[in-house]
């Protein structure tokens, strides 16, 4: 089986490409290769490399950023997105793709289920949702996969900005109402083998149908007490001096205003997934240790 993953310079596609080689032949491409800003450049590889799967990993993710770039945004989440799903068809290729919490509003009281109807805050939701609506339009073989709040040891991320704040400041302003689940890129690689090698098997007994689906850790937080346990754990691997703590203070969203407005609850339902994969989800603390020690381990001269 070939397997091709786009984006593989970013959290998600760095993990995928070691998540996914003991499947077959995996083929990790970056932007110099297959550059999403421009839809034209993307045929063109899928052509050569003639994959069996499609895991697409390249994303337009700077939330305040795409307030002023919703264009860019929109044809890389969106219209590449469409053009990659096209390409999966005519190549009769299972196409993974992933979205993200931010295509709902964050109104309602409860995790939102697949089948909730979208409602974007901001202007990557938007682009987000453009990419669902193109693939379900293409109706190509595919998977997409929601999730939220992703970090890994590599990459720019919440993770890695706490701990340089922590090392540099002596409070932090962390808002505290905004509930979600933090999840590992690595968690989702591994899920996303899982769900590759079953769908695949289904696909050659011929009962494969597409769906949405979503994939997040467990238990849920807030930001504020993501950061709390991200600075009390890193004492523990060496990444931060326990004399020198920075006091963490609970703000509200209003209090810390942005270019792009967040959902208030980003929480996930995920129980079509484990009905579906039999997915085990851990709870967020213990793949944020495995991430932590990750970093400890490579030292100061970890990649950015």
């Amino acid at each position: 089986m070939r397997l091709l993953v786009t984006g593989a310079t970013g959290q998600v596609g760095w993990e995928l490409a070691r998540s996914l080689m003991p499947l077959g032949d995996a083929i990790a491409v970056d932007r110099m290769r297959c550059d999403f800003s421009r839809p034209e450049s993307i045929a063109p590889v899928i052509r050569e490399l003639r994959p069996d799967v499609i895991v697409n990993a390249a994303a337009y993710t700077a939330v305040d950023k795409a307030e002023q770039e919703e264009s860019l945004a929109t044809i890389v989440n969106g219209m590449s997105v469409g053009v990659l799903a096209e390409e999966a068809k005519k190549a009769g290729a299972l196409f993974i793709h992933y979205s993200t919490d931010h295509i709902f509003d964050g109104a309602k009281s409860e995790p939102y289920v697949e089948d909730d109807a979208p409602s974007p805050v901001n202007a990557y939701g938007r682009s987000k949702r453009a990419g669902e609506v193109a693939i379900r339009t293409v109706d190509c073989a595919h998977i997409i996969l929601r999730t939220t709040w992703v970090y890994a040891a590599r990459g720019q991320n919440f993770v890695k900005t706490i701990l340089r704040f922590a090392r540099e400041r002596k409070e932090l302003n962390i808002v505290a109402d905004q509930f979600g689940a933090p999840t590992s890129a690595r968690a989702i690689a591994d899920a996303t083998a899982h769900i590759v090698r079953q769908a695949q098997q289904e696909r050659f007994a011929g009962k494969f149908t597409s769906g949405t689906y979503h994939f997040t850790a467990a238990s849920t937080t807030t930001w504020h007490g993501f950061a709390e346990a991200i600075v009390q754990s890193a004492v523990g691997y060496g990444l931060l001096d326990p004399n020198r703590l920075p006091r963490i203070n609970p703000v509200s969203t209003s209090a810390y205003p942005l270019p792009a407005a967040r959902p208030a609850n980003s929480r996930l339902d995920c129980q079509r997934l484990q009905n579906r994969f039999g997915i085990a989800l851990s709870k967020w603390r213990q793949p944020l240790e495995c991430v932590l020690q990750e970093v400890a381990a490579a030292g100061p001269g970890v990649p950015p």
